[in-house]
């Protein structure tokens, strides 16, 4: 009798309290620490030099965790893989937060960056194990909205704490944060029953990478032309504006309007995905951020700036959520995990080198240039998704069996 009952059809909303909240409280806590980060070493005894390293140590530790972090999905499971890293995560920020001396953050910040890396793979592992393929837009487009809502409010919250209380006190907010991530995590998150499944097992990475070396050609590099852009806008800009002859104040103002364009169109993103396909997202994504970094060279002013400025927004916003959705839809079932940390990766790669890009180009040429070329690593993106990868969402729907099969 039972086993004719139909399984409960899938709701969005019941990921909520599951995934979407939890996102929420990691991402506020890391909004509040990263630009506080440096301030705190400097605080305690560090030089500006090794405050700046702090902060790429973190992203340090994300690249070098990517593919352990899938490892680890295939052989314990996303529910303990989500609990580890916001385990480690407060005691961590409880660490820095009574850390005295600044040679013992290096490694704790290093670590920092690990839990972010197995946060974010778990997670995004557990969304594609849960949601059907004609809701995963939807359902990664919300994971990329709840996390830049959490980061946009962050930083403010974070301010607050270090005028009121002090500089440590962003710290033990994050740890406070990630204890009622990890108990909603255990209370609410069941294991998907995908990593008990032979399919789920533990795959030698070196071999997913053979086997899905054509998607790492085409839709990884699309997706590293994404966050190329993505950060090399954040040092483009800021230092364009200082070109022009702009205030800090002004270049702020610049930035929040853009984040606030950015957070507004996450959902009907993922309607878009859903319903036409990745590539109505990636591809104009990729076009509207490239366009935006051509112009910039071409403003001389505010407005001009502003405007250039919040064209990368629009289409930043565009691609909320695309790359977490391209690697879902791609993964296997076979080494999901190992595939997944190996996306993550490449997406973390482009994030890491679109700043080292732009600072080589400026060595090299000028800050023109920088923007000019990384507009137009955003064009060949754009091409290589819309001409050289496969649609996910047909590709998945001619591969599905017909009704009564």
């Amino acid at each position: 009798m039972n086993g004719n009952v139909s399984p409960a059809p899938f709701r969005i909303r019941s990921l909520t309290v599951s995934v979407y909240l939890p996102t929420f409280l990691f991402a506020v806590g890391q909004g509040a620490v990263i630009p506080v980060m440096p301030l705190y070493a400097i605080e305690i005894g560090a030089s500006p030099a090794f405050a700046g390293f702090l902060v790429a140590l973190r992203g340090i530790g994300t690249m070098a965790f990517d593919i352990p972090a899938g490892i680890m999905v295939s052989r314990i499971g996303e529910r303990w893989t989500m609990l580890i890293a916001t385990a480690v995560l407060f005691l961590v920020a409880i660490g820095i937060a009574l850390a005295p001396h600044p040679l013992v953050l290096a490694p704790l910040v290093f670590v920092m960056g690990c839990t972010w890396a197995i946060w974010m793979l778990a997670r995004l592992s557990y969304a594609t194990d849960v949601s059907p393929l004609d809701q995963r837009g939807r359902v990664l487009s919300l994971i990329g909205g709840s996390n830049r809502i959490g980061n946009f409010a962050g930083p403010f919250l974070g301010a607050a704490l270090a005028a009121v209380i002090g500089t440590d006190a962003a710290f033990y907010l994050q740890a406070l944060l990630a204890l009622a991530a990890a108990l909603l995590i255990f209370a609410v998150v069941r294991e998907t029953g995908a990593e008990t499944a032979p399919a789920h097992a533990s795959h030698p990475v070196l071999g997913v990478l053979r086997d899905h070396a054509g998607i790492f050609a085409t839709a990884g590099l699309a997706s590293l032309a994404i966050q190329v852009l993505r950060s090399s806008r954040q040092a483009v800009i800021p230092l364009w504006g200082d070109r022009i002859g702009l205030d800090a104040a002004q270049v702020s103002v610049i930035f929040g309007l853009s984040s606030a364009l950015d957070m507004t169109l996450f959902y009907p993103v993922g309607i878009v995905m859903d319903r036409w396909g990745r590539k109505f997202a990636g591809v104009p994504c990729l076009l509207f951020m490239a366009l935006g970094m051509l112009l910039v060279p071409l403003s001389g002013s505010y407005l001009t700036l502003l405007l250039a400025s919040l064209l990368v927004s629009f289409g930043n916003g565009l691609g909320s959520g695309i790359n977490m959705t391209l690697g879902s839809d791609f993964s296997p079932a076979a080494g999901r995990g190992e595939f997944l940390g190996a996306w993550r990766l490449v997406t973390d790669l482009g994030t890491a080198g679109g700043p080292l890009l732009v600072s080589a180009i400026i060595g090299l040429g000028s800050l023109a240039a920088a923007s000019v070329v990384t507009g137009g690593i955003g064009l060949a993106g754009a091409a290589v998704l819309a001409f050289l990868v496969p649609e996910p969402l047909r590709r998945h729907r001619a591969a599905a069996p017909a009704p009564g099969a």
